[in-house]
This record gives C-alpha cells, structure tokens and sequence, in this order.
C-alpha cells in the first residue's frame, strides 16, 4: 500500500478510474503542523504523483479540525535567522506551485500560517463549513514566511491581506 512509505502522509489513488492522487496531512496530534519531516514527504509524495501517468489530478487535505495549522513552531522556535538562513529552511515548501497537474486543496477546520500558505499554493481551493484561514504570524512577532504575503495580497486583495497580515485575524469560507 502506497500509504505506507509515509510517517506523517495518508497517499492513495481514488476515483471510480483510480486517476485522483488523493495526499491527507496526518499528523492529527499536532493539528497537521508543518514539520521538516512532513514537508519532505509531501514533495515525495507529489514527486510520485506528477510522474505517475494515470493521476490527472490531486487534492490534497487534512482533517476536520485542521488542514494545516501552520510550521511547526516547536521546531523552529529555538533556530536563530543565521541558522534558518543559511541551512536554506523553508526550502521546497514551493513544491505544491510548481507541480504541473492541477491541485485541489480541500480545506476544513484550520488553515494557519504556513497552512494558508499551503492552500494557497493549490491550484484551486474547496473550502468547508469549518474552514479558517488566517496568517497569525504577527502573533509571534514575524511574518509569512512562504510567499504568504505575496499569495494572500491576489487571492483576497491588498486591503483584507494588510489587515489579516498585520492582526493577525481569521477568515471564514
């Protein structure tokens, strides 16, 4: 089963034709946090996924409660900017906007930070009952830090992404 070659991703083919590469963040403990680990098989699995010829398409969700909260914030907060910067952190997070088949994010629950980013990064996004988008980055003192600002200013404006960046506030499908 192609699930189990991940720690931290749930991967399979659906679809009546079996066509739709389908990725699940699952790291439910941590609200689907953004870890390095994580990130690396997410650009496996999607490597996989492009170079398969019978996927068409992929979507790629969380849980009811969370998409994805955000980076992992234990893992970062002890990581100065010289080490973030010159180790190259954040590298290959762009995976997802570079990936030639079409990518749906299926949003439900929370969408934080680098979670938004990720969504973001999806050719088209779904969004539920539940779903919350937000960069609360300024909460801790920094910013989006994958193109979030970027991404955010065309899917939803200039004048609600000002506000969303610089408070820090959520949005609602």
């Amino acid at each position: 089963r192609a699930g189990a070659a991940f720690e931290y991703l749930l991967v399979q083919k659906t679809g009546t034709q079996k066509n739709v590469g389908l990725i699940q963040l699952n790291r439910p403990q941590a609200l689907n946090a953004l870890c390095e680990g994580l990130m690396a098989e997410l650009r496996r699995a999607l490597e996989a996924m492009e170079a398969d010829p019978a996927v068409g398409a992929i979507v790629l969700t969380g849980s009811q409660k969370a998409f994805a909260a955000g980076a992992d914030i234990k893992e970062m907060q002890n990581k100065t900017f010289q080490e973030c910067y010159n180790s190259g952190f954040l590298a290959g997070w762009d995976k997802v906007s570079t990936v030639r088949k079409p990518i749906i994010a299926a949003v439900n629950g929370y969408a934080l930070g680098g979670g938004c980013e990720l969504a973001m990064m999806c050719d088209i996004i779904y969004a539920g009952e539940k779903a919350q988008f937000g960069q609360p980055e300024i909460l801790l003192g920094t910013i989006p830090g994958a193109g979030g600002t970027q991404r955010l200013t065309r899917a939803v404006g200039k004048s609600l992404a000002m506000e969303m960046v610089l408070t820090g506030d959520r949005i609602s499908a």
